[in-house]
């Protein structure tokens, strides 16, 4: 029998797990960056600004991704799956669940950026409905190994 599959909102607690989680799921980023993606002091500073929605069964915490409310907007980050979860639509699911979120919200659009040397993950994010709308440097302390910028995608939600 399948595990089921639920989706809620991230506590304080959840903390722990979420590092552990988003790290492994951006550990494709260390060649780029040389270092974890997040801390547990950072995740708790996204929590005092937005949400983590989180997906979980049985064998506990599958993903996550990260909603921040930005006046008629929506600001989505962080997307991350259990790494033997990838390939599962469990990534379509989260972003659907904070689009619906956002919606709900009265938000008219969802912004989201990408690292441009992440290849893979404006297709992915087009195949959601999700266009290019503009680029930017990466902030002057963020010392990549490798060129690259940030990629903004916007999606405009009814």
């Amino acid at each position: 029998m399948k595990n089921l599959l639920a989706m809620r909102v991230a506590r304080e607690e959840d903390a722990p797990a979420l590092v552990r989680l988003i790290n492994a799921a951006f550990e494709v980023e260390r060649p780029i960056f040389g270092a974890d993606r997040i801390d547990r002091d950072s995740v708790l500073a996204y929590l005092r600004k937005g949400k983590f929605l989180i997906a979980e069964d049985a064998d506990g915490l599958a993903g996550c991704v990260y909603g921040e409310l930005r006046g008629e907007s929506g600001y989505v980050g962080l997307l991350s799956v259990d790494l033997a979860r990838q390939g599962t639509g469990l990534g379509r699911k989260l972003m659907e669940a904070v689009e619906d979120f956002f919606r709900e919200q009265g938000c008219k659009k969802v912004e989201l950026r990408v690292v441009s040397a992440r290849t893979p993950l404006p297709a992915f994010y087009r195949h959601l409905g999700y266009r290019e709308t503009g680029t930017e440097a990466l902030p002057a302390e963020v010392k990549p190994k490798v060129p690259c910028h940030f990629q903004y995608m916007t999606k405009t939600i009814r």
